[in-house]
């Protein structure tokens, strides 16, 4: 209504209806927009779903080769465990057959068995070798090392120079890459000071000592059947 009670007067320019239909084209338009964009958002996350899935395919088969691989490697590391293990087999089971064997002549050669028993070790320090684990051997006399010797027994001994020696060996040690995996079982020397000739005897006592006077210094016996090597019988 106009200042004056009556109703506006359309000048013939359209501006009122024209306004309604830009709002209603302008809404249209927005809504276009964003069922667009939705729809494009709803194609990248099938996308990124479909690539997730083939991510996961591809791991799950890298991890089933990697475990294929990793088992066919342990096999073949296995495999001189295995041919030493025929050997050993093959060859007991024919000295158990030959001394089973109807007619077999008396018992067995001890010359033969231990010929025998030392095929069966050499076969399994070769099986152990090809897994990179060297044997190594002590010779009775060589000097006691803690960090390749395991002592199991001590053997008295009436020569110092045999004090703290190898005296018998129990069993070979074995090492890789220069670490002891296992040390060697060894029977070690200790000095025997109340062995004959291991000391000269004490001079008899002097007439004070005979009347009860006081003994010198290092007349008392004081340490008499211990070792230097106080490190002997301990694996260190």
């Amino acid at each position: 209504m106009s200042r004056d009670g009556e109703p506006p007067v359309n000048d013939g320019s359209g501006a009122g209806p024209r306004a309604a239909g830009g709002d209603g084209d302008e809404d249209a338009a927005f809504r276009e927009d964003v069922r667009d964009a939705l729809a494009g958002l709803a194609a990248r996350l099938d996308r990124e779903h479909e690539r997730a899935a083939h991510r996961e395919a591809v791991i799950d088969r890298l991890h089933e080769e990697n475990q294929r691989l990793r088992r066919g490697e342990l096999q073949h590391l296995l495999e001189p465990v295995r041919t030493a293990l025929y050997r050993v087999h093959d060859q007991a089971r024919r000295e158990s057959g030959r001394l089973a064997a109807p007619g077999a002549a008396g018992p067995p050669d001890p010359g033969q068995t231990a010929l025998l028993l030392a095929a069966l070790a050499d076969d399994v320090a070769d099986a152990l070798a090809r897994l990179g684990v060297e044997r190594f051997t002590v010779e009775p006399g060589a000097p006691y090392d803690a960090s390749r010797h395991r002592p199991v027994a001590v053997t008295p001994v009436a020569d110092p120079l045999r004090d703290g020696t190898v005296t018998d060996v129990r069993s070979d040690g074995f090492e890789q890459g220069g670490k002891v995996l296992r040390k060697a079982e060894v029977s070690v020397g200790k000095l025997d000071r109340g062995a004959g000739g291991a000391e000269p005897p004490e001079p008899g006592p002097s007439a004070p000592e005979a009347a009860g006077g006081a003994v010198p210094a290092g007349r008392d016996g004081a340490g008499r059947g211990e070792t230097m090597n106080s490190g002997l019988g301990t694996d260190r």
